[in-house]
């Protein structure tokens, strides 16, 4: 045996297919070695089999030299890769003359035909990307060569590539649009905040720009090719590496010569055209996004975050010193419906007062903690500076610098704030003696800088420059002054897509704007889509004593539960009052209205333990509740002067953690001073319903056919800082009406995947249903809640098959393998889709019980739109629900209704809420654990709805 051979043959690649063909050949007794190339007879007999592992090119070369062929003498210069080995192949096989200059596998397909005519080469499938052309043969120092058959084989290969390039077509997406379309209800004609875009080119042609030498600069690249505009023109779209255009260049690989600026060297632009793309593919939806922004900058709109104002035509309103800046919120995306437009009205409020102007406030109020308040006051504020328009958020003050600090700039020269803003923004900064705020960006942003630097950036920005956003709390509490903001926010359906059709018409009639848009052949309609949804019949509520009655038009049946007894009431013999002295007479006439509304839904109520306070402090109403509770006691009410969370948050951890007691918390603003108003019955009524839930009890139900059912409900909250742990939460149902549930929260440390704790609270939970009804439930479907566009892979792909893998726990009980049939549905609320009813030309709000399965739903989910609520002013806002996994268990009007069902069985409203039950369930949960707990709740409450 040759010592050399296992060592690929000189010229037989880099230890891929054509070091398999080697030993593929040596393995089968062929005589081939790195020795010598002199063959035994039948070169190829006997590979039988093993042809099916070699790659489809290979596989072709091995099947056109048959089984007899002989292979010529090793060459005395080294060849390069797979072609030298097919070459020789097909010489063996009687091919003729096939030159070794003329290598790769390119070249080879072309000459493995039949035909033997190496002018006819194979043309590529289909039109994808286009692989680099082969490098430029080395000259072959073989005897007997014919340099003009060597000629030929390289322009052989040239016209190869030619050929491929052009029959580059458009290539069609052939999108398959999944439908979940249901068919129950009253058709009903709706509009949808939707508008069609019609692509009116052909294509939009894709191009990998080079360079020679190579330019690692990215805005040296951008210079580059903007000398270029002659050739290829002023529209494009280029990232440094791939270009787009409008149009197709005359040839398909155009090479023209720059000038580098910066030292005069001529640089070689290598304009290579690669794909040809569908103007309706979902590929270029983020470059369409980026022409609209363009757009909206023609028309003199500003960015502010994510979204587009309008400055140029302010609302003031004076009284309230505020600014509001009308603008949208656009996106382009695939729909069902194809590409469309969806476009929202949003409003950004603005301020007069500026931070110094806030700074001068404290100062007056409380000079002697002057830092203190203003940390208090601006700390978490965002911000806008009007001379670029930005947001910027507030994370600190820094007190030992003014404006006439240096720092240094991007050039490394030192230069003061002062001298900064004079010459960049001709802005005279009027105080030198004020703090700067400090903004730092987010972490992803400041990766480079610290990889450039090794420390963080900060951003110091000048008080008086910067105008607060947003409303704070002193207006947010002032009723007048929201109800005069909402007269100019919360547009009603008419005015709201009037403003929609203004927009399109100011695209429209603004010719840079349309021009932006025309230049890669893009067209708005100007009115919004009209299509048909569904309105679902009222549904049947049922009470105590079998009662049913049909809910009324706006879905609110407050009246009839408050007439009607429950179905299950609690009685409460042993329970404690908590008050303090200011609100004794409060405390007494409560428990009278208590009393007398209790009584006509069926609850019992026994005498409470007054007990009087001396002062409002946290520590006073612990000590009291702690040395007052005992194993009989059945509920904690404490009725607070003013709110203050330190006090909430020590109360509700102890009854909730420290001893498991149901607790009611009332402000005593909310108790009128005189008992006989109508206001405190209907409060003291809605208190009463609460307490009933709270100690178990069961006020209404929905008729759900669904046997064996059991639905659940996730949220996920989330510190606003992002330093302390996340709460997850869990609501499943224990019983056939769904009138109780199991609730578990559970914390988890940052990073943490959601999913580790929810196994546990979901296996726990199938087994408190086994408990209640002595059989595991048949079907299971859980409404996700806290999930983003981009988490829904992650949910269907990840989470869902975790918590199939609790079921197998359950196979003893079973009996056999325990599967049930598991639908997982994520519940989207912050949306822009909106849509209005038609009648009569006029447009309004679709009454609840409205879905949207069609048009403006995603090409690739299985999802609704469903409006449940009904809203008094404004527009209505839907809900979207994505059915991620198991839509095969529940066609689509199935799953619709019951999502529609379950918006009613919200304990806390009597009437219908925007979320089926268990997700508003699980995100009160969540929220209270979050936020004020911040420890996991004891297991004793876990079977009633403690956190009502």
């Amino acid at each position: 045996m040759d010592p050399n051979d296992d060592k690929p043959l000189p010229g037989i690649g880099r230890g891929g297919r054509g070091v398999l063909i080697q030993k593929l050949l040596k393995s089968k007794g062929s005589g081939f070695s790195s020795s010598s190339l002199q063959p035994k007879p039948g070169l190829l007999s006997g590979l039988g089999r093993d042809l099916t592992k070699l790659p489809e090119p290979l596989k072709a070369a091995v099947a056109v030299c048959g089984t007899s062929g002989t292979l010529v003498e090793k060459p005395t210069t080294p060849s390069t890769g797979r072609g030298q080995i097919f070459s020789q192949l097909l010489k063996g096989a009687g091919r003729g003359n096939i030159v070794p200059a003329a290598r790769g596998r390119g070249v080879f397909l072309g000459m493995g035909k039949n035909t033997g005519d190496s002018s006819k080469e194979m043309a590529p499938e289909k039109p994808a990307r286009i692989s680099s052309p082969t490098s430029p043969p080395v000259t072959s120092q073989l005897p007997g060569i014919d340099r003009s058959k060597e000629e030929e084989q390289r322009g052989s290969a040239t016209a190869s590539l030619a050929t491929s390039l052009e029959q580059l077509e458009v290539k069609k997406e052939s999108r398959k649009v999944i439908e979940y379309h249901g068919s129950s209800g009253k058709p009903i004609p709706i509009a949808v905040n939707c508008v069609k875009v019609r692509c009116k080119n052909e294509a939009i042609y894709q191009y990998h720009v080079s360079f020679s030498p190579a330019l690692d600069s990215k805005n040296m690249r951008y210079g580059m090719l903007n000398q270029q505009k002659e050739v290829i023109g002023h529209t494009k779209a280029f990232d440094g590496t791939i270009l787009y255009l409008p149009k197709r260049l005359p040839q398909n690989e155009t090479k023209l010569k720059s000038k580098r600026f910066t030292d005069d060297a001529t640089i070689e632009v290598c304009i290579r055209l690669t794909h040809v793309v569908d103007p309706a593919s979902h590929q270029l939806i983020p470059f369409y996004n980026t022409v609209l922004r363009r757009a909206m900058q023609a028309m003199k709109m500003c960015p502010v975050g994510r979204n587009y104002y309008d400055p140029c035509r302010p609302k003031k309103l004076d009284k309230l010193r505020l600014n509001l800046w009308p603008g949208y919120v656009t996106a382009i995306k695939t729909f069902e419906g194809g590409l469309l437009l969806n476009i929202d009205v949003s409003h950004k409020v603005l301020r007069n007062d500026t931070a110094r102007h806030v700074m001068e406030d404290v100062f007056q109020k409380t000079p002697s903690s002057f830092k203190e308040m203003c940390m208090r006051e601006l700390v978490g504020a965002v911000v806008l500076t009007r001379y670029n328009n930005k947001n910027y958020r507030v994370d600190d003050i820094a007190w030992d610098l003014s404006p006439t600090s240096s720092f240094t700039n991007s050039k490394g020269e030192s230069i003061t704030f002062q001298e900064y803003y004079r010459i960049q923004y001709k802005i005279e900064i009027q105080d030198l003696l004020q703090p700067m705020l400090v903004h730092r960006p987010k972490q992803s942003t400041q990766r480079a800088q610290r990889e450039r630097e090794g420390k963080d950036i900060e951003i110091c920005l000048v008080p008086e420059l910067c105008y607060l956003t947003g409303l704070s709390d002193k207006l947010r509490n002032d009723f007048r002054a929201m109800k005069d903001i909402k007269e100019h926010t919360c547009l009603p359906p008419a005015d709201r897509n009037a403003v929609i059709e203004q927009f399109l018409t100011r695209v429209e009639k603004t010719p840079a704007a349309k021009e932006e848009l025309l230049k890669w052949g893009l067209e708005l309609d100007l009115t919004t889509t009209v299509t048909n949804g569904r309105n679902f019949p009222p549904e049947k509520i049922m009470v105590g004593r079998q009662q049913v009655f049909s809910c009324a038009p706006n879905a609110d049946f407050t009246k009839e539960v408050t007439r009607s007894p429950v179905i299950r009431a609690v009685n409460i013999q042993n329970w404690l009052l908590f008050f303090t002295r200011r609100d004794a007479n409060k405390a007494k006439q409560f428990y009278q209205k208590m009393i007398e509304v209790s009584g006509k839904f069926g609850m019992r109520l026994g005498q409470p333990q007054f007990v009087e306070l001396n002062d409002d402090r946290s520590t006073t109403y612990k000590e009291a509740i702690s040395s007052s509770i005992n194993p009989h006691v059945q509920l904690v009410v404490a009725i607070f002067p003013t709110s203050r969370d330190d006090r909430y948050n020590t109360l509700k951890r102890l009854c909730c953690v420290d001893m498991p007691v149901p607790s009611q918390v009332i402000l005593s603003r909310t108790l009128p001073d005189d008992p006989k108003m109508g206001k405190f019955r209907s409060v003291t009524m809605k208190i009463a319903l609460q307490v009933n839930c709270k100690l178990g009890g069961e006020l209404w139900a929905v008729d759900i056919p669904l046997k064996g059912l059991m639905v659940c409900g996730i949220d996920v909250y989330h510190d606003a800082g992002g330093k302390g742990k996340s709460v997850a939460a869990l609501v499943a149902s224990t019983s056939r009406l769904m009138t109780r549930w199991y609730s578990r929260a559970i914390l988890q440390q940052p990073h943490q995947e959601v999913i580790d704790g929810l196994k546990h609270c979901f296996t726990e939970s199938i087994k408190k249903f086994y408990e209640a009804n002595q059989a595991l439930p048949e079907r299971i479907v859980i409404y996700r809640d806290g999930v983003g566009d981009g988490q829904l892979r992650h949910v269907s792909e990840y989470e869902m098959p975790q918590l199939e893998s609790c079921f197998h726990m359950f196979d003893n009980i079973h009996g056999q393998t325990y599967s049930p049939k598991l639908s997982v549905v994520v519940v989207s609320k912050r949306i822009n889709i909106r849509y209005f009813v038609v009648q009569n030309r006029a447009m309004g709000n679709p009454p609840p019980g409205t879905v949207l399965d069609h048009t403006a739903t995603r090409a690739n989910w299985h999802d609704f739109f469903l409006i449940s609520q009904h809203v008094r002013q404004g527009t209505v806002s839907p809900s979207h629900y994505i059915v991620v996994g198991g839509h095969e268990h529940l066609k689509a009007d199935h799953m619709q209704r019951l999502s529609y069902k379950m918006t009613h069985m919200y304990y806390n409203w009597p009437g219908t809420v925007r979320v089926p039950a268990p997700c508003q369930y699980a995100h009160k949960l969540a929220y209270l654990v979050g936020q004020n707990i911040r420890q996991e709740p004891s297991l004793e409450l876990c079977d009633r709805l403690f956190y009502l």
